[in-house]
């Protein structure tokens, strides 16, 4: 995908020609890609989106989040599946892998460890950091913070 710029100078060149064709030369880029900004500006950029096709297996996503939940995350796609095919599911194993990773992934974000960092309130603690400092006079020295 092209960066904003670029997209604003094909549109830019569109805007200016008219055409397809000498736009791409303008923005050196193909008229076919001009074409396909042109006509997502057009659609107000919802040529980007892909079509959501339902699957077999978006009837039991309910209980493969079920046991993603119970197992926390531990749940196999393998035996999900099994699972899965004596509750009547008809779709393959590899669905399944598919859906209980995703499954799995939307779970474990859910349950990030956020790192906050510790604030000392004033006048409470010390905090110190050192390092190495310049050389003065062909003497190293240690830098100390407090």
């Amino acid at each position: 995908m092209k960066s904003a710029e670029g997209i604003m100078k094909i549109l830019d060149a569109y805007d200016l020609t008219g055409s397809l064709r000498d736009a791409g030369e303008l923005a050196g880029c193909s008229h076919h890609t001009v074409k396909h900004y042109v006509e997502r500006r057009a659609a107000a950029g919802v040529l980007d989106k892909a079509a959501a096709r339902p699957q077999l297996i978006d009837a039991y996503l309910d209980k493969v989040e079920e046991w993603v939940e119970r197992s926390q995350g531990k749940v196999r796609a393998d035996v999900a599946h099994e699972k899965l095919v004596a509750l009547g599911y008809t779709g393959s194993e590899r669905t399944t892998r598919r859906a209980v990773a995703k499954v799995k992934t939307d779970y474990r974000a859910g349950r990030v460890r956020v790192h906050r960092p510790w604030v000392t309130e004033p006048g409470m603690w010390l905090q110190y950091d050192y390092g190495d400092g310049p050389v003065v006079d062909g003497v190293k020295t240690v830098l100390f913070v407090a």
